[in-house]
Parts: C-alpha cells; structure tokens; sequence
C-alpha cells in the first residue's frame, strides 16, 4: 500500500516523471488526487467507463489518455454552459425594414422582418455552419478557431440557441 500511495502522490497526467509504463497493476486504474479521475490507456478507460461517466456527471476532471494524447470527459449540459458563457456574442442590430443578427468573426449571419424570425434564421444558419465545420472547414486556418461555437450549436437544442442569441430577449416577449 506504501508503494500505492507514493505512486498517487508523485503523478500528474503532464508532470515530467509520468510515464504510463510506471504504473502496475498495484497504482490502481483510477488515479484520484487533485481530485480528479484519469485512466492511462484506452483499455482502461473502456473497462471503467461507468466510473469516467459518473465523474464527469459529478463536475469532477475525468480525463483519458491515448499514447501521449491526453482527452477530458466533461458533462454535456456543464460544458454548453461554459461555452455559452465564453462564445462571442451575437449581436443583435435593429434596421428600418427589420432586423440583423451576426456574430463578430464568423461568418454566419440572418435577418428577418421580426427579432424572432432573424433568431430562427439564425439557428438554422448556426447549424449549417456546424455542419460545414465538421465536413470541411475545421482544418482551414480562418475556420479552425470557431470549435467552441461548433461545439455550442452542436449541444444545444433550437430553444437553447435562440434564448443565447437572443441574450433571452424572446423570452422576455412572450
């Protein structure tokens, strides 16, 4: 158990004397300090899926590694919160025949006759762009930064996207 404890204290997933092959059977799969749960291959992250899933839907740091790469499980509802606090804003602009609604540095971009036709344009303009980013645009150099965007629209529903770019405006009129 000595052996156990001294191993748990001296890893971190990017520290320098972590090497995966240090670890035997003894160092446990699961690795719990700093509060965090981390799995060293894929095999072991397979075989303790259950624990890597309830981490993360606890809000604890799960991560897995594969060879080198290091990968963070995070629950779906946290990260698109965190994405819709970190995103750039849509900007919302009011014009005589109607309304405008872009996000800076994209180029996505609806207008309508009524705010809430513009933000359903715009919802549907946001998820065709995801689906263009996915088939091609994420490895193009003006593309490549807007994974967190892609990301949001991708785990929002239509109701979520409309009440972020909005900034919950329509809300507030119905």
């Amino acid at each position: 158990m000595t052996k156990l404890r001294s191993d748990v204290n001296r890893l971190a997933l990017d520290h320098a004397l972590y090497q995966p092959d240090d670890m035997d059977e003894v160092s446990m799969y699961i690795v719990y300090m700093a509060g965090q749960v981390q799995f060293d291959s894929v095999a072991e992250g397979r075989a303790h899926l259950k624990d890597l899933l309830d981490a993360a839907a606890r809000g604890i740091p799960a991560r897995l590694r594969r060879d080198r790469e290091g990968f963070a499980v995070v629950d779906a509802a946290r990260l698109r919160h965190c994405l819709a606090e970190l995103s750039r804003r849509a900007e919302v602009v009011a014009e005589a025949d109607g309304w405008s609604v872009f996000i800076p540095g994209t180029p996505v971009a609806a207008d309508g006759a009524t705010l809430a036709e513009t933000v359903d344009e715009m919802v549907d303009a946001l998820r065709e762009y995801a689906a263009d980013w996915v088939d091609h645009l994420s490895t193009a150099p003006n593309h490549a930064d807007n994974w967190g965007l892609v990301q949001l629209v991708v785990l929002s529903s239509d109701d979520e996207l409309a009440d972020w770019l909005s900034a919950g405006q329509l809300a507030k009129q119905a």
